[in-house]
């Protein structure tokens, strides 16, 4: 049947991707069914900290709003950036792949402190796509059709996107500035002159990646450019 092709189909997806799609589509459907409301999970300080709910520096990671084109369009770049990382320069290095989520989450969380955000999975999606985009420079992207330009340009024109869509920036940006943290840390600044990695995975040592392979993004094409 067509439903067990497309169960076989997701369980090929490498494990953080999955878990972490399915998360967010679960939660978004228990609150699509009123089984959760989006006040039991966005980020509140004082609940966290005061009442113990924890699981609010979770949740607020894993719903992007009610169903409709917001939902699906961000869920089409999670599924593929985080797949994309995950199959490329984080293949067999798992452990890795979930230390920058770990990264990505609490840097977002304190600096979203700042201008009280209370959902971050859109700045998440953001780190994503960032640190994909900078992985691979050479490769341009098709942007639906619409424009073509390299990689490295393509959070900004989700931001611009975004801000079409009548949404604030300011998750998009806060995306972009923990990914360009990230990106330096574990990219940049070990390729310096008496530089070092810093972000060393607990209990893992140190790995070497596999070469960056050019990688499109979501329903565009995606061709290697030649160095000029």
């Amino acid at each position: 049947m067509a439903w067990r092709g497309l169960a076989a189909e997701f369980l090929q997806v490498p494990a953080v991707t999955r878990t972490y799609t399915a998360a967010c589509v679960l939660t978004t459907a228990a609150v699509q069914l009123e089984l959760l409301s989006p006040f039991q999970l966005y980020f509140n300080p004082h609940l966290v900290f005061r009442k113990f709910q924890v699981w609010r520096l979770i949740t607020n990671f894993l719903f992007f709003g009610p169903l409709g084109f917001s939902f699906f369009f961000n869920m089409l770049f999670v599924f593929h950036y985080c797949r994309m990382l995950e199959e490329g320069s984080f293949r067999g290095r798992t452990a890795d792949f979930v230390f920058m989520f770990l990264f990505g989450g609490v840097l977002m969380t304190l600096l979203g402190l700042l201008g009280s955000l209370f959902f971050l999975g859109q700045a998440l999606t953001a780190m994503l796509v960032y640190v994909w985009s900078r992985r691979s420079p050479l490769v341009r992207v098709n942007f639906f059709g619409l424009l073509t330009f390299q990689a490295p340009f393509l959070p900004w024109a989700l931001m611009g996107f975004s801000l079409l869509l009548g949404n604030s920036i300011l998750v998009d940006l806060l995306g972009i500035a923990v990914g360009h943290i990230y990106y330096f840390l574990e990219d940049v600044f070990p390729k310096q002159p008496g530089g070092k990695r810093l972000l060393l995975t607990p209990g893992i040592p140190e790995q070497q990646g596999p070469t960056q392979q050019s990688q499109g993004s979501p329903g565009t094409a995606a061709e290697p450019v030649a160095p000029s």
